[in-house]
Parts: C-alpha cells; structure tokens; sequence
C-alpha cells in the first residue's frame, strides 16, 4: 500500500509541474499586453532589417492587399513612423474611408491595424458582432458615416483629450470611418502622430504603437 501511495504522490507531482509549466507558456504572450500592439505585429520593435522599404514600396504592398477587394478600395495616403508605415484606404464611390493598415518595414506584409480600425469599425473591422453595444443609434445593423458625434465634435473631443494629456499638442481635420473618425495630431503645426473618436460614445483613442513619425505622401 505504502508503494502505491508514493507511486500515486508522484503521478501527481508530475501533473503539477505540467500544469504549471503549461501556465507559463500560455501567460508568457500576455507579458506584451494581449490587446496591445506586441500581440499584432511583433513587439512594437525598430525593424532590424538595414535596407528596410520606402514609403512607396509600403503603398505598393498595400496596393497588392487591396486587390481581393477588387476596384471598391483605394489608397489615398500613407504616414511613415519608426515602428511601422501606416495606411489609409477609402471607398472608391462613396469617398468614405474604410480601413487603416499596417506595413511592416522589413517585411512588406500588410495588416489591419489594431485599435479603432478593428473595435469601432462598423463596416470592415470586428464589430459586426457587436452592433447592439452601440446602442439604438445603430440598432438597425446598417453600417453608416452618419453619425451622432459630428465630425466637428470629434475635434472638440479629440483637442480636450490632448488639452489634458499632451497640453503642446492640437488635432487636423476628422476623417470619417464606419463608426469613428481619425485625426492627425500635430506639433507646432507638423504631424506628430494620430488620434481617433468613436462616432457614438465620443471616446478618444490615441494611437500609440507607430513610433516617430517621419514622413507621409498621399496618394490618387
């Protein structure tokens, strides 16, 4: 019996430690933040590649990822920063953005940005899903750039919010989303960064994950 007692105790001790060691590999992603930026493109790190691509071979990369949407999507610009390039693309007829991308400096792969392109947007993020959070303004699931939070009172949300966060910085124009709005945050009145207002709650979300900003081109 007393064998069998020991053999019992260390089956057990054993499935202790696999257990734990299993706990460790599943908590050690989190340690970058599972809803931050290390979880979608890598860490936030400087791209180590010493002959990374240029703004216009960033837009070519996005060009490429826009043609499973046919001719309904275009490129209108995209923001280099040190972490990443960042890419607007609106909708061809209606003039409406619809999305913000990622690209990744060393290896050109494209990828919807996280944040307010992927919770707020009611037409091509992951809130489809989610239509009855944004309460009866949206209760008929038809995704709009109609608005309650106009894009005028974006501006005055998005400048309160620096006016208490970043007090040396001030917001451009709104441009409109499904859902939201985006504005670039500006510096002695250059480009600094960028911010975003959802279109129902006001609430303000400022992109944190790019890094520097370095330089932008429109594009069409």
């Amino acid at each position: 019996m007393r064998r069998i007692y020991l053999v019992v105790i260390g089956v057990a001790l054993v499935a202790l430690l696999v257990l734990a060691a299993l706990s460790i590999a599943w908590a050690w992603p989190a340690r970058g933040g599972v809803m931050g930026p290390g979880m979608m493109y890598g860490g936030n790190r400087l791209s180590t590649n010493v002959n990374p691509i240029d703004i216009d071979e960033a837009a070519a990369a996005v060009e490429r990822y826009l043609e499973d949407y046919g001719q309904k999507l275009v490129l209108v610009e995209v923001m280099e920063f040190s972490r990443n390039f960042y890419a607007e693309v609106e909708e061809k007829d209606s003039g409406i953005h619809a999305m913000e991308l990622l690209v990744d400096k060393s290896t050109r792969r494209v990828y919807p940005e996280m944040g307010p392109n992927m919770m707020w947007n009611t037409k091509y993020g992951h809130t489809r899903g989610m239509m009855g959070m944004m309460g009866n303004y949206y209760r008929d699931g038809s995704p709009t750039a109609d608005m309650p939070v106009t894009p005028e009172r974006a501006r005055e949300l998005a400048q309160q919010h620096l006016d208490t966060n970043s007090p040396d910085l001030t917001v451009g124009e709104a441009d409109i989303f499904y859902g939201y709005y985006t504005l670039h945050t500006l510096k002695s009145g250059q480009v600094e960064g960028m911010l975003s207002v959802n279109g129902y709650s006001g609430a303000v979300w400022y992109h944190s994950w790019h890094g520097a900003f370095i330089g932008m081109k429109e594009y069409e």
